[in-house]
């Protein structure tokens, strides 16, 4: 083989610029543009690699992401149990509001004390608190006169049964005086001066009756 046939077969050595111009036309060719992650891919792998730190514990416990969510599922069972066992009572409690008591805990009036309240009430027509007194005053009396012994949170209509009982002659009249109340008391409706003049004749009627007396054998 001659020196210019073997020159001819050994390949170029290209100087730096070319080698550089070789490499930025390598680059261009559009397969290596298609094998560009695109803005889509890039989002996607930041979003994958954030829920990858947020569910990543330490491993000094041995707790992983599945043993979180395992945990979560208990804790959201043990608040419904929670609520079916403590939550359902309350709410059934709030629907009968005939279930409270005839006077308040803290209410030691006497009846005296309770018909001159109830009385300034009337002076400047509140008549929802003239009632409520005024109904009070008359249980107050009964009780004061022994004729009635309510258990505490005694409900307005077991102690018109218990009133009755003692004195029959007002049992015409205890029902509405009952009703009245209880409108005006639990379910908000307005009271009127109609309404406590019932009331009101009600206790003037128990104060003139006497207990009737029990029939021995």
């Amino acid at each position: 083989m001659t020196l210019p046939t073997l020159a001819t077969a050994l390949p170029l050595l290209p100087d730096p610029d070319q080698a550089r111009e070789w490499a930025e036309r390598e680059l261009a060719d559009p397969a290596y543009e298609a094998a560009e992650p695109t803005i889509i891919d890039r989002i996607a792998q930041a979003v994958g690699r954030f829920l990858g730190d947020l569910l990543r514990v330490p491993d000094t416990s041995g707790w992983g992401p599945s043993a979180l969510i395992v945990l979560a599922i208990v804790v959201a069972a043990l608040i419904v149990v929670g609520l079916l066992i403590w939550g359902r009572p309350r709410l059934a409690r709030r629907a009968t509001p005939a279930a409270h008591a005839l006077f308040d805990d803290d209410d030691a009036r006497s009846a005296d004390e309770l018909r001159a309240d109830a009385a300034r009430a009337v002076a400047r027509a509140d008549w929802d608190e003239a009632i409520v007194l005024r109904f009070r005053a008359f249980a107050r009396g009964l009780t004061e006169r022994g004729l009635v012994d309510p258990p505490p949170g005694a409900t307005v209509r077991a102690f018109c049964r218990d009133a009755a009982a003692s004195l029959p002659a007002l049992a015409p009249s205890l029902d509405a005086a009952a009703e009245i109340f209880d409108d005006v008391r639990y379910l908000r409706r307005p009271g009127t001066a109609e309404h406590y003049r019932s009331v009101a004749d009600l206790d003037d009627q128990a104060v003139r009756t006497r207990p009737t007396p029990a029939v021995t054998a």
